[in-house]
């Protein structure tokens, strides 16, 4: 009987360490050759390894959540015979694209990581982090988010008696799963759901992580605007009516030409905050977050260049990162560098919001809800349709003044929506 130290392999692209999130095996399971150990992510993705030999665990290098170094013992496996580490397979990195749910909100810079002392096995990029041992796959033929399924596991759910209430099984169908039963059956009246205790890893750790330095080191301010959204919902309309087979237009792209075509008179808007280094890039395209709420988590697939895009490009533009970060297919270089961010909660609105600027940038624009609204023009009572813009900033970089006179132009824009269109 030998023993083998499977050691985290480099992982490439400037990674030094990386987290646990998910472990597919414990101390006294047998494993074969390529067999799925462990999950683990990065800043980057979050990547699968499989076990180079055959044998059985004796040791594992943490828990889910602890963060370990690149070349330290992940795991350990006694083997039958003797076995040379030399004689691993090098590790080798699936040249597949990152998971969109699995790569970092924000950009991260690393440090150079360590040479692995020793060829690791191959990693390979899996759809989304999981929070827990997976002892038992659930039904293939339904459809959810690893996220959703192993929280389904936790709790003993069988997918397939969820109601599902859109394409796939949610958490919120679980929680009416829940609702109404007690494992089997009808759940008592007056009955209450169980605690749960949920760790704090993975996607939502790199999340509540952002956020908390964000508010931390950035001492935000936030403005709001009423804006009279009467004649661009009217124009709206008309487009929509002669869009052939183009896209359909919400109020999103219009939103974000106003936005492009403001910013060259406010330049500290569109802005990037290196706060170590003590300097401020003012930049010149616009490349535009869009925070999207995925099964994982809030991300901000990017818009690049958007003040070269027209209306039409920008609604084909929103679509389809939205789709690819939610179906996982978004590539690493579409979740990072954007310059300034907008954030809307679509259908659920809200009259007015406080968004969070995503760091290092400087600003975060919030679109609400378009209400119908009583107001007097001329003297007489008419009907319009009104929308509160809501902007964050870094006080550090913009001034009150600024940020006022930002809002204002934009509002000038959408209120006299054929602007829109003017060079």
């Amino acid at each position: 009987m030998a023993r083998f130290t499977f050691k985290l392999p480099d992982i490439g692209e400037g990674i030094s360490e990386a987290e646990i999130v998910a472990w597919h095996v414990k101390v006294g399971d047998v494993v074969a050759e390529d067999q799925q150990i462990a999950d683990m992510m990065t800043d980057k993705a979050t990547v699968e390894m499989e076990s180079p030999v055959a044998g059985t665990v004796v040791e594992i290098g943490g828990e889910v959540g602890d963060v370990i170094a690149i070349g330290s013992a992940l795991v350990v496996i006694e083997t039958e015979g003797e076995i040379a580490e030399e004689e691993a397979v090098e590790a080798r990195i699936d040249a597949e694209t990152p998971d969109a749910a699995t790569v970092a909100v924000v950009e991260a810079a690393a440090p150079e990581p360590e040479p692995a002392p020793a060829p690791a096995p191959a990693p390979k990029v899996v759809e989304a982090p999981v929070a827990a041992p997976a002892p038992a796959a659930p039904a293939r033929h339904v459809l959810a988010s690893p996220a959703v399924r192993d929280r389904a596991r936790t709790l003993g759910i069988d997918l397939a008696d969820v109601k599902v209430s859109g394409d796939r099984v949610r958490h919120a169908d679980l929680d009416a799963y829940l609702t109404y039963n007690a494992g089997q059956g009808f759940r008592p009246a007056g009955a209450a759901r169980a605690d749960e205790a949920i760790k704090v890893i993975g996607m939502r750790r790199r999340i509540a992580e952002n956020m908390a330095a964000s508010k931390r080191n950035i001492p935000h301010f936030t403005y709001v605007e009423e804006i009279d959204v009467t004649d661009l919902e009217a124009m709206r309309a008309d487009l929509n009516a002669n869009r052939g087979s183009r896209p359909k237009l919400t109020m999103l792209p219009l939103m974000i030409v106003a936005i492009c075509k403001a910013l060259p008179e406010f330049p500290m808007i569109n802005a990037r905050y290196d706060d170590e280094a003590g300097v401020v890039t003012r930049h010149g395209a616009v490349h535009l977050g869009m925070a999207t709420q995925t099964d994982a988590g809030l991300m901000v697939p990017v818009i690049r260049d958007a003040q070269a895009k027209n209306v039409w490009q920008l609604a084909s533009e929103i679509t389809r990162l939205a789709e690819a970060a939610r179906s996982g297919k978004a590539k690493s270089e579409e979740l990072s560098g954007s310059t300034l961010t907008i954030t809307s909660l679509g259908p659920l609105g809200g009259v007015a919001t406080t968004p969070v600027i995503n760091r290092p940038e400087v600003a975060i624009i919030g679109p609400n809800r378009v209400i119908e609204r009583p107001v007097i023009r001329n003297g007489e009572i008419a009907v319009a349709k009104l929308m509160n813009l809501s902007i964050s900033c870094d006080h550090r970089v913009v001034d009150g003044w600024d940020a006022a006179s930002y809002v204002q132009a934009i509002r000038k824009l959408l209120e006299t929506p054929v602007l829109l269109f003017a060079d």
